[in-house]
């Protein structure tokens, strides 16, 4: 996480405040967890006072690692490897495969790895998955002051690792076949990954708004999520946020602690049936919140950074434009589920993975090999189980994703005895 005071341990980053590579950096060491500075250097005087040379001789951003290690404008995956965070896995087969570092990914880890299977855990960025966004979870059994989404993720990687699961960072999965009884996955550094058995726990990608100029803008006033890494920077700012759940609202009390003002835009007429009880009495207090219901992003306004919005009333279709600093949309998301398309997998008209009993028996009768039914977080592949926001009917909460990899762990173990004894 951000912090104000340099150590040995610290990593020191410097950019420019609009800057999409600044952005992405600063939020990929926030959600890791990572204790780091930021300087904000926005002109040639700054650049040369910090760091002796001009803006167009810096190259921009640029990370000072602990050892010392200088990175000029970095991606995210040299950061990561220069952190000692990208290894090649360690096993030509694993007992158990797990896609996706979020709640029910980190739980399937921590729970195969402590009952003895050899498991290697795959993530394609930052462990946390979407509850690594959040500025705080209030609602997690066992933190009764509430836990961010990095600390939580990060403890959950602790105890994973401390078992001994294999934990694979940077790593995205392409393409996937179930053969000889096993899963061979392709990754997309050429690595082929195989398993006796796999745990799907993707989770989803934050939901688009679907208006012109949000990836132009994305970065440098536009954000998904609840801008955890952003909201320091916020002060005096006006600002934005999209959705109406409970990242949405923990996003808005977050970003309304540094922001001038802060709205809270909702499609819908109600907040009480998508907002949790608790959350939505502290956001009508906030006296620096507005909430206006019925209301979409028409239009982003700016040149090299946001500066305006176009508002829609869904009930009259009433336009309007008003100034903005940043916007934080947080709208949910859809299945990252593209790599089953062409395998027996069976998933919903929206992507999500279909599991046990919710699996349509006709499409199950086409490609089940097995003679008893799947199991209830089993896919219509013998093995192949989904857990968290990635499975069809999943409810979209830490606690019920945290349960699911549980669970989905136990009925991996029936599989592995039934099958490999």
């Amino acid at each position: 996480m951000a912090s104000t005071s340099p150590a040995a341990d610290t990593v020191r980053l410097y950019g420019q405040r609009w800057s999409r590579d600044a952005y992405a950096i600063r939020d990929f060491l926030t959600r890791s967890v990572v204790h780091f500075t930021w300087t904000d250097i926005e002109d040639d005087e700054s650049c040369m006072r910090v760091l002796g040379r001009s803006l167009a001789e810096a190259g921009l951003p640029i990370v000072d690692l602990p050892d010392g290690t200088r990175l000029i404008d970095p991606s995210i995956a040299e950061i990561a490897a220069r952190l000692g965070w990208v290894a090649r896995p360690k096993l030509a087969e694993y007992d158990l495969s797990v896609y996706g570092a979020g709640p029910a990914g980190l739980s399937a880890a921590v729970y195969a790895a402590s009952e003895g299977l050899s498991v290697v855990l795959v993530e394609r960025e930052a462990v946390g998955g979407q509850a690594g966004y959040s500025s705080l979870i209030e609602n997690y059994l066992g933190f009764p002051t509430g836990v961010s989404g990095g600390d939580l993720a990060e403890r959950a990687r602790q105890q994973a690792v401390k078992f001994g699961a294999e934990l694979l960072l940077m790593r995205g999965g392409i393409a996937g076949s179930f053969t000889d009884g096993r899963i061979h996955a392709q990754l997309d550094d050429g690595t082929t990954m195989v398993a006796k058995a796999n745990i799907c726990a993707t989770g989803v990608e934050w939901r688009r708004l679907g208006i012109d100029r949000e990836e132009e803008l994305l970065g440098v006033g536009v954000y998904y999520g609840a801008g955890t890494s952003e909201a320091p920077d916020c002060a005096g700012d006006t600002v934005y946020v999209v959705g109406g759940g409970n990242s949405a609202g923990q996003a808005v009390m977050n970003l309304a602690a540094y922001a001038e003002h802060v709205t809270m835009l909702v499609r819908g007429p109600d907040l009480a049936s998508t907002l949790s009880d608790y959350l939505e009495q502290r956001v009508r207090r906030a006296p620096n919140i507005d909430i206006r219901l019925d209301t979409r992003v028409s239009r982003l306004d700016g040149d090299t950074a946001l500066a305006g919005l176009e508002l829609e009333d869904a009930r009259t279709g009433r336009r309007e434009e008003v100034a903005a600093d940043r916007l934080f949309v947080c709208i949910g998301g859809s299945p990252d589920t593209a790599w089953a398309e062409p395998t027996d997998i069976v998933c919903d008209e929206r992507g999500y993975m279909v599991t046990g009993p919710d699996i349509d028996a006709a499409a199950l009768s086409k490609v089940w090999p097995l003679e008893r039914p799947p199991f209830f977080l089993e896919t219509s592949v013998p093995g192949a189980f989904a857990a968290g926001d990635v499975r069809h009917g999943s409810v979209k909460r830490v606690a019920s994703a945290v349960g699911e990899g549980a669970m989905a762990v136990t009925f991996a173990h029936r599989y592995l005895a039934e099958t490999f004894g």
